[in-house]
């Protein structure tokens, strides 16, 4: 039976446009990936996370060896990353003062390391340039959720800062900090064992 006069019959693959066709293999190359992802890692991620290694990004921006960075982070400028570190996903890395991040760090989701800012530049009307100062985010640090750390600082070795701290001020290696701005509430010791250390931050009065 045809199709009424003026109308398309959809079930014929002549009259199926080459968008439609196109929506469909992605939509079956989508459902592909998802289920393979799902009985490997039992995750469920977005369309882009599923097509593209996190892995091998980090391998095309120079990481260094078992490095990892989501695609949805952002990452531009002068950014070194050492062995096995773990960027998470909805992170910015600005390298346009320079950045380097060091060797078994974890970078949480949402974490925003900035080495430039734009201040005097808005303030001025634009007569003053933007002002860079590089950051270094040492070996074997976790930073915590939605952290965000300004130009200039430096980070140590084995420190651990809290979720949603501000840090614009250098932490010496084996701290724990937290808060906005970020301070130092307790140390990191490595004997046999890693232990956690917490002190009383006094309250300003």
């Amino acid at each position: 039976m045809e199709a009424p006069s003026g109308r398309r019959d959809p079930t014929r693959s002549e009259d199926v446009t080459p968008a439609a066709r196109l929506f469909e293999s992605l939509r079956h190359l989508y459902e592909k990936h998802r289920l393979r992802m799902k009985k490997r890692w039992d995750r469920d991620l977005p369309f882009d996370e599923l097509l593209f290694d996190r892995f091998q990004r980090a391998r095309n921006l120079g990481f260094g060896e078992g490095s990892s960075v989501y695609h949805n982070s952002y990452v531009y400028g002068d950014v070194k990353v050492g062995r096995s570190t773990w960027i998470g996903p909805f992170t910015l890395l600005d390298g346009t003062g320079g950045l380097e991040i060091g060797d078994w760090c974890s970078i949480s989701a949402g974490v925003q390391i900035y080495t430039h800012d734009s201040v005097k530049w808005a303030l001025s009307g634009g007569k003053l340039p933007y002002e860079r100062s590089p950051v270094r985010v040492g070996n074997r640090c976790y930073i915590g959720s939605k952290t965000v750390i300004a130009k200039g600082v430096t980070i140590g070795d084995q420190c651990v800062v809290g979720a949603c701290s501000f840090v614009n001020k250098s932490l010496p290696p084996n701290s724990i900090a937290a808060g906005i701005p970020c301070k130092v509430i307790g140390t990191v010791r490595t004997d046999d064992e890693i232990s956690f250390h917490y002190h009383q931050v006094p309250e300003s009065s």
